[in-house]
Parts: C-alpha cells; sequence; structure tokens
C-alpha cells in the first residue's frame, strides 16, 4: 500500500503544517507496513520449521524401530547443518543481488543483509525450505545410509544444489523466474509459475532421493529371490499420521507464506480486494488438493488391496500438497480437486512402478514429491487464471495463464523446461556425490549391522527402553492369563499393517 504526502497534505489544512503532518502520517503507516509484513512473514517461518518435526515423527514412524533413533537424528541435523552452510553460502547463491542469471554472488554469511531487498525474516524463511529439500531426501535412503553419507549429501544439498534452483526461478535475477526484474525478457515471454516450490523444491529433493535409492538399491529382504516385494513396514502408524498432521499444519505456512508480504491491495484504496485474500484463497486450494487426495487414495488402495490403509492416506494426503504447492496461489479452488485427485494416481502408479523395478524408497519420497511435484508443475500450467496470474506476479502488460483456461501454451512450455532443468540438474550433481560415496565406502552401511539396525551398532542403543523386570506373582498370573487366550489367535493368519 502507498501513502502520498502530496494527496493527504490538502486533506490536513495544507501550508507546512500541512504537508509535515502528511509526511509523518506516511511514514508511520510505511513503517507499520513492514513490521506487519515482517510478522505475517515471521509466523509462516515457524510453520515451516514445525514441518521439520512433522517430518521427523513421519519418518520414524515408517522405518522398523530398530531404525528410530537414526532417522531422527539425521532429521535434527539436517535442520542444523543446513542451517549452517544456508547462511554460509546457500542464501547468497539464491537470493543475493545484483547477480547473474544462473547464480547469486553477494550476502555470503549474510554480509550486507539487512539491505532494502532482503531482511534476516527473508533469510530465515527460506532457511526453512532449504532443510525441507534435505528431509525429502533423507526419507528415500532411510534404514541403510551411514551417518558420515547424511551430513555430506545434507550441507552439499542445501549450500549448493537447491540454492542454484531457486535462484534460478524465484531470485528477481534467476533466467527463469516468472518474477524477473522488469525490462529483462521472460522464458517464453511467460516465465515459470512455481508459486511455493513443487518443483523448486520437492522435485528437488525427490529427484535427490532417486539417485541415493538407485546407486544403494534396496533394503536387504525389500525384495524375495524371485524378485517380488515383501513389506518392510513401518513401526508406529502413531507416529506416522502424528506426523502427518504436523505437515499439513506447516502447510499453512509454505503456501501462504510465499506471499512473504499480507500488506498489499489489488483494488482501489478502501476496498477489500488485496493480498490478504489471496492468502486465504491459497490456503483453501491447499487444504482441498490435500484432502480430495487423500479420499482418492483411501478407495483406491481398498479397491486394490481390500483394506483401508493409514500409511497409504497419509501419503496420498502429502502427495495432494505437493503437487498443489506449484499453483496454490493461481488456480480456483475447483481446480484444486482436480489436481489432488490426479496426484493420487499419479502415486499409486509410480509405487507400482517402483515396486516392479524393484526400487525400495522407504518413505515412497522419490514417487511422492518427485512424481506429484512434477504434475504439480504441469497442472500449474494447464489451470492458471489469468487474473490470479496478474495479480501475483504484475508488472508485465500480457501474461500467459493456463492453457486449458485460455491462455495459449507458453507458460506449459516454461513450467515443462522446469521439470527437465531441474531434473537434469540435480541428477548432475547428486548423481556423482552419492556415486563417489559409494565407491569410497562412505554410503551404505555393513549387512551385518543393516540386520541389526542402525540404533544398535550406531548409536549406541534402542530409542525404546524395556524393562525386563521379574513380574510380581498378580502380574505373573494376569500375564499368563493373557497368553492363554491370546495363543490361539496367533495360530491364525493376521494381516498386520505395521510389524
Amino acid at each position: 500500500m502507498s501513502c502520498s504526502s502530496l494527496d493527504l497534505a490538502p486533506l490536513l489544512g495544507g501550508g507546512m503544517n500541512g504537508s509535515a503532518a502528511a509526511d509523518y502520517i506516511c511514514n508511520q503507516l510505511s513503517d507499520a507496513g513492514h513490521a506487519i509484513d515482517t510478522t505475517y512473514l515471521l509466523f509462516s517461518t515457524y510453520l515451516v520449521f514445525a514441518m521439520q518435526l512433522g517430518f521427523a515423527m513421519l519418518c520414524a514412524g515408517s522405518v522398523r524401530a530398530k531404525n528410530t533413533m537414526n532417522i531422527m537424528l539425521t532429521n535434527v541435523l539436517d535442520a542444523a547443518a543446513g542451517g549452517l552452510f544456508y547462511y554460509l553460502f546457500g542464501f547468497a547463491f539464491a537470493f543475493g543481488k545484483p547477480s547473474n542469471g544462473f547464480i547469486g554472488t553477494r550476502f555470503f554469511a549474510l554480509k550486507g543483509v539487512p539491505d532494502p531487498s532482503f531482511d534476516y525474516s527473508n533469510f530465515l524463511f527460506q532457511w526453512s525450505f532449504a532443510i525441507a529439500v534435505a528431509g525429502i531426501t533423507s526419507g528415500s535412503i532411510a534404514e541403510r545410509t551411514q551417518f558420515a553419507a547424511y551430513l555430506i549429501y545434507s550441507s552439499f544439498l542445501t549450500g549448493f544444489v537447491y540454492p542454484i534452483v531457486s535462484h534460478w526461478f524465484w531470485s528477481a535475477d534467476g533466467w527463469a523466474a516468472a518474477g524477473r526484474n522488469a525490462g529483462e525478457s521472460l522464458l517464453f515471454d511467460s516465465g515459470v509459475i512455481d508459486f511455493a516450490g513443487s518443483g523448486v523444491v520437492h522435485l528437488v529433493g525427490g529427484v535427490g532421493g532417486l539417485w541415493g535409492a538407485l546407486i544403494e538399491g534396496p533394503r536387504i529382504g525389500r525384495f524375495d529371490h524371485a524378485g517380488r516385494s515383501v513389506a518392510l513396514r513401518g513401526h508406529s502408524a502413531t507416529l506416522v499420521v502424528l506426523g502427518t498432521f504436523l505437515l499439513w499444519f506447516g502447510w499453512y505456512g509454505f503456501n501462504p507464506g510465499s506471499f512473504a508480504v499480507i500488506f498489499k491491495t489489488y483494488g482501489p484504496s478502501g476496498s477489500s480486494h488485496g493480498q490478504w485474500s489471496a492468502v486465504g484463497r491459497t490456503a483453501v486450494t491447499t487444504t482441498l488438493a490435500g484432502c480430495t487426495a487423500a479420499l482418492t487414495t483411501l478407495f483406491g488402495k481398498r479397491l486394490q488391496t481390500g483394506h483401508w490403509k493409514v500409511a497409504d492416506v497419509c501419503n496420498g494426503l502429502l502427495g495432494g500438497f505437493a503437487a498443489i504447492t506449484a499453483g496454490c496461489s493461481v488456480v480456483e479452488p475447483w481446480a484444486a480437486i482436480i489436481c489432488g485427485f490426479v496426484s493420487a494416481w499419479v502415486l499409486i502408479g509410480l509405487n507400482h512402478l517402483a515396486a516392479a523395478l524393484q526400487f525400495d524408497d522407504p518413505l515412497e519420497a522419490a514417487q511422492l514429491h518427485g512424481g506429484c511435484g512434477a504434475w504439480g508443475i504441469i497442472f500449474t500450467a494447464l489451470f492458471a487464471t489469468e487474473r490470479y496470474v496478474n495479480e501475483v506476479y504484475p508488472g508485465r502488460a500480457v501474461r500467459p495463464y493456463g492453457l486449458l483456461m485460455g491462455g495459449g501454451g507458453r507458460l506449459l512450455a516454461a513450467n515443462l523446461v522446469e521439470i527437465l532443468v531441474i531434473a537434469g540438474w540435480v541428477s548432475a550433481t547428486m548423481g556423482p556425490l552419492f556415486y563417489a560415496m559409494h565407491k569410497l565406502g562412505l554410503l551404505r552401511i555393513s549387512a551385518d549391522e543393516e540386520m541389526a539396525g542402525m540404533d544398535l551398532t550406531r548409536h549406541g542403543g534402542f530409542a525404546y527402553v524395556y524393562h525386563d523386570e521379574e513380574p510380581k506373582p498378580a502380574t505373573a498370573l494376569a500375564l499368563k492369563y493373557s497368553t492363554t487366550r491370546i495363543e490361539p489367535l496367533l495360530q491364525k493368519p493376521v494381516d498386520v499393517e505395521f510389524s
């Protein structure tokens, strides 16, 4: 919002006193606007950071009990190592300006921050995104990866690989950014619309996890000698559901928070039409896509397996969120339902393909974040509306929008380039890194350690403590009674969701 002293001064009586009063009011309004926007961005940052707890709980519940402590520690270190390396290098590579179209060249170790374009809150918000990328990749290589390998890939991913991608598509200097500086040409006269990162975040993390899991190979016992899939189920449905809800909660900072500012009007002064309304709409589209994907997965898996599977529903929900992230701000709510419906079938189909190819991803991260993220980029190019595109990305006379909304195919062409470029860049960087660690013996643990579990062999004990005390007589009697009642049931085949 803008305040003009020249317009305001006559209303205050004119003269020197009126001009001074007008200047004072406008300065105060500007300061209040900055405070409101900074508070909004920091609140969104805290929500996104809470997703780290969601990742930790989801990962812990999705692995076997003997690897719980290992996977939770890697989530902690994703945030810790990512914080240091993003501070030293990542933020500069991503948003340092002035820079070229490929990489940022300023703000190393936050030198020069704050400046008119970036404050400390911007760094913190972008850091919370960077560590989310590392968390995605860690799920793909869970239960068989050396601890040192986590530290190496996480630092490289958050300090270099991800920042370069975010510079290309989110920085005002980026060669493919839809919000590129005025006067600079846009890719296909459109630029890539990936508002909150279906490609920049989810596809990057998914492709990184894909290469890690491919080079490591499947976990021991994941496929039998005939190549048939054997389920190695996570040990806690409770933690999976808890993690899913925490991620859902955090997504309201991830997507709506990507506006960065809320104190901005789209219409004439005094109207109720502003960025605050777009923030609300973005939260709605996010919700509808996730809910639709969850229900589609629920009934789709019921038809396939005959069971209502909570873990699959949770992953379907998250796949819907990953897909809508690119277009959440520029599509209508009804289109978000289509996005979620298709994303569920994308995930189901990719999981079947992964099993057929003997690809083992304990968290389905490559399929979920990579596959659904790619679909979300295409979806945005099909359903983005003209009005919302021009509101969210102002400053250009004519902007392409969704193909199916009558906006032509230039946005689709730009977004397809994004998918290809991200897949190529991450493959060219993370693939050789994982392969080098594999050749140096730094990537995978030994077979004996994998069978025993990394909590015992690498972390000095188990995540859960069991007390083997001698039971009291009453307790022993109750245990004997329970055993005699339960033993006959154990002779029958039981479909156990989590073992």
